[in-house]
């Protein structure tokens, strides 16, 4: 329910959309693009998709299988993209590899990583990997996903739901004690505007400064 409602947010925060709409990768310059896509029915959300080109220039999409796209664009670091363009080399750039470990294992989800350059593609498709560097290059683009998942969340909570915020910042904060999250610098702009904004909870100011303040120590 949440997560078909987010697409609504999507009018409302036009702003940063446009702002950022530059940093969507240029399919026709032949710049080279990373793209992690999962499928897991009755996950939340059931899809997940999040590329990047080699400057960092990428979009982020998290739904319902059958919801319309609805990409959100972003831009890493230079060394969030660096990592994982030097991960997919580690795999062959995906050139005729077989990533999955062929074990009988629970459904995780299936995980595609895909790799275009001057009009040449190349996939790798698989539930579960025993390939380490398959497993490090799924795992940075969860927390790059779990970023923007809790970016679209707090865009919603701050127009409808304002009492949820405290919570939604309580799980930030955990997740940064746990390292889950890539690049939660993304999230800077969100945090900004709510700890700014006295129509918030008090409680949820705190909690946003208190990140922001823990974002800025640690660059």
């Amino acid at each position: 329910m949440l997560i078909s409602a987010l697409a609504a947010v999507g009018a409302t925060f036009a702003v940063r959309n446009a702002q950022l709409s530059a940093f969507l990768p240029d399919q026709t310059t032949g710049r080279a693009k990373l793209t992690y896509t999962k499928v897991l029915q009755g996950s939340s959300p059931e899809y997940l998709s999040v590329s990047v080109d080699r400057a960092g220039s990428g979009s982020y999409d998290g739904r319902k299988l059958d919801d319309p796209p609805h990409p959100r664009p972003l831009k890493l670091s230079d060394a969030t993209t660096q990592k994982l363009f030097e991960l997919a080399a580690a795999l062959g750039d995906f050139r005729a590899v077989d990533l999955e470990s062929h074990k009988r294992v629970a459904n995780l989800g299936t995980k595609t990583l895909t790799y275009e350059e001057d009009g040449q593609k190349y996939q790798a498709r698989f539930n579960y990997s025993l390939r380490r560097e398959a497993q490090e290059l799924s795992e940075l683009f969860e927390k790059i996903a779990a970023v923007e998942q809790h970016i679209a969340v707090l865009e919603y909570a701050a127009k409808y739901d304002h009492l949820s915020l405290p919570r939604e910042l309580l799980q930030i904060q955990i997740d940064l004690n746990n390292k889950a999250l890539a690049d939660p610098q993304l999230m800077v702009p969100t945090l900004d505007q709510i700890a700014r904004n006295p129509r918030f909870l008090h409680l949820a100011q705190v909690r946003a400064q208190n990140i922001l303040e823990r974002l800025q120590n640690t660059n």
